[in-house]
């Protein structure tokens, strides 16, 4: 791949983005991405989010040369992906969704004809250490068919990192997976954001991106709806959530508490949920104790990233 003479600022880069699908017999054309301007800054670990059918796979399938864009433009590490189309595609690595591969080769074989589609010279592949990066060194014979779930999607990983692009983008990769392997894939990925690598990532696991992600788009009715850093994000919610835990039992409703939210917990507390603008903690607490309440333990909940797409996404 023939890198610009400096690395660009952004990883990826759509300016005016659009895709419009043409009408299907007596159905109507669809408009999956509308004008979106989107930058991934070099380096970050990205996160990209929307309900089912919002754009995110149209997007990700622009950039890999699956879907033809409608207008706008879109860069990979500066390459454009119309004018500069091989080192476009050189400069990303992709794991889509589907676990689609050949599941007569092994897993040595195919990142070797991998590299081959790349034009990786045979000097210069790392199968052995892709592969043992992933854990599957010990699999490299076997049946691509012979696999678990997990290691078949581990293998989807290692296929794109084959041609060592400076962009990764991670569609759903751990859906299907359990535990165990998706620590294990996630390990690696740090490693390999670690070393400078760019991972963009839509997930459903709403905690898995708040965890990784240092920013998050999300995407709605193929718009951007939102794109910040991941702690701005969440602290859009103006609500806390006060959890008392009384001495006695009490018994509802309580009287002053009518200008916020009072929820009764099976465990016997009892959550005040108010907004940080128009209420402190201290304040509620006077009222918790004018209210006769002895306070045994408390706590505080704060918003996370499931309740920020909830709200924007409804």
């Amino acid at each position: 791949m023939l890198a610009p003479a400096s690395p660009p600022d952004f990883a990826i880069e759509a300016r005016g983005l659009d895709k419009t699908y043409r009408a299907q017999g007596k159905g109507e054309a669809v408009h999956a991405l509308k004008t979106i301007d989107l930058a991934i800054p070099r380096g970050s670990f990205f996160g990209l989010l929307g309900p089912n059918g919002a754009g995110k796979s149209t997007f990700i399938n622009i950039l890999g040369g699956l879907v033809v864009k409608s207008g706008g433009t879109a860069r990979i590490w500066g390459h454009d992906i119309d004018a500069d189309p091989m080192n476009a595609r050189g400069a990303i690595g992709i794991v889509p969704q589907e676990l689609n591969m050949d599941p007569f080769f092994s897993p040595q074989e195919t990142l070797e004809i991998q590299a081959g589609y790349y034009g990786v010279p045979k000097a210069e592949r790392k199968t052995e250490e892709i592969l043992k990066a992933v854990g599957l060194w010990d699999k490299r014979d076997a049946y691509a068919r012979t696999l678990s779930g997990g290691m078949k999607r581990r293998l989807l990983v290692a296929k794109a990192m084959v041609h060592s692009p400076p962009v990764l983008v991670l569609d759903e990769p751990t859906a299907g997976v359990d535990v165990e392997l998706r620590r294990q894939l996630w390990d690696y990925v740090r490693g390999l954001h670690a070393q400078g690598v760019t991972i963009v990532l839509t997930t459903h696991y709403l905690e898995e991106a708040q965890a990784l992600c240092d920013t998050i788009a999300i995407i709605n009715h193929g718009n951007v709806i939102a794109c910040e850093p991941t702690s701005n994000l969440i602290g859009r919610l103006d609500r806390k959530t006060l959890v008392v835990t009384p001495c006695d039992e009490i018994h509802p409703p309580l009287n002053g508490f009518e200008d916020v939210t009072f929820a009764m917990r099976n465990t016997g507390a009892f959550a005040l949920t108010y907004k940080t603008s128009e209420h402190s903690v201290e304040e509620l607490l006077d009222r918790v104790r004018r209210a006769g309440v002895t306070i045994k333990d408390l706590s505080i909940e704060e918003p996370d990233l499931e309740d920020v797409f909830v709200e924007l996404t409804a």
